[in-house]
């Protein structure tokens, strides 16, 4: 009875609502097609949004990649990394870091840029704040120092976007949660991520240990295994935003086999 009662509730809740007015799903200026049943609208990359925040997406092939002096890693394993993070817990608290979300677009798709060391740990650009300092700020200190050529002429200008995720790390092991469980009132880390929108045109210079690779949205999905739970929800939250993935006016009006052809080269060089 308390069943049935719950869905002629719904029910009449439903037969309440306010004709749903004319919607569209746009992924760019060449595709823009109505929808008159979906509760919100669909923009971007096909994902139902409940708000107008926009970002434009560049092309791949757009940015030109380099390299620079190797960076010393602090830490050759896990444990010795684990160890480190209580030593300054012990010594400084709660660890606050913050890891920046850089997208750009590969074949009408949205991919994100990660740092890989090694042949299987890949990263956010980002890393650890230092006492009493600003996020945005300690966002762009750790940008300049992991993405930038040290060339001051070829150096980009940050525009740092929204907070668009909150993970804690409850104990001192490699467990991130997006939310703070309720029986911790000590925990070790809290991590946030922020957009932030690439200019159309930048350079990137990643220490020589390291590569900047771009990973698609559809390989990040659910993939907790390979990419942790932190990456592993970034298509999650991006499906909140509005995406406006630019084309490149180049490949635009060169053949089919070409733009392939730039595809895959512009792809390779992201990878070294």
């Amino acid at each position: 009875i308390a069943s049935r009662e719950c869905s002629s509730h719904v029910l009449r809740t439903l037969q309440l609502q306010p004709t749903i007015p004319r919607l569209s799903w746009k992924l760019n200026d060449d595709v823009d097609l109505d929808t008159s049943d979906a509760l919100f609208t669909r923009t971007g990359i096909g994902s139902l949004v409940m708000h107008s925040t926009a970002y434009t997406v560049y092309p791949l092939a757009n940015y030109s990649f380099g390299s620079k002096d190797r960076k010393v890693e602090k830490d050759s394993n896990v444990d010795q990394k684990l160890a480190r993070l209580k030593a300054n817990y012990e010594r400084d608290g709660m660890r606050r870091s913050v890891e920046a979300v850089l997208l750009v677009q590969e074949r009408n798709h949205p991919h994100v840029l990660l740092l890989q060391l090694g042949q299987s740990f890949f990263k956010l650009p980002g890393g650890r704040l230092r006492p009493g300092e600003d996020e945005v700020e300690g966002l762009k200190r750790k940008l300049n120092t992991n993405l930038l050529p040290t060339n001051p002429a070829l150096q980009t200008q940050w525009d740092v976007g929204e907070c668009t995720g909150v993970f804690w790390r409850p104990a001192h092991d490699t467990i991130f949660y997006p939310y703070l469980p309720t029986h911790i009132t000590r925990p070790k880390e809290c991590k946030k991520l922020y957009v932030v929108p690439l200019p159309e045109k930048a350079m990137f210079a990643v220490p020589r240990n390291m590569r900047l690779v771009a990973v698609p949205l559809y390989e990040l999905y659910d993939n907790m295994a390979r990419y942790g739970p932190v990456i592993a929800s970034i298509p999650q939250l991006m499906s909140r935003f509005r995406l406006t993935l630019m084309a490149s006016p180049s490949l635009a009006a060169a053949p089919l086999a070409a733009q392939q052809n730039t595809a895959q080269t512009a792809t390779a060089v992201a990878a070294q």
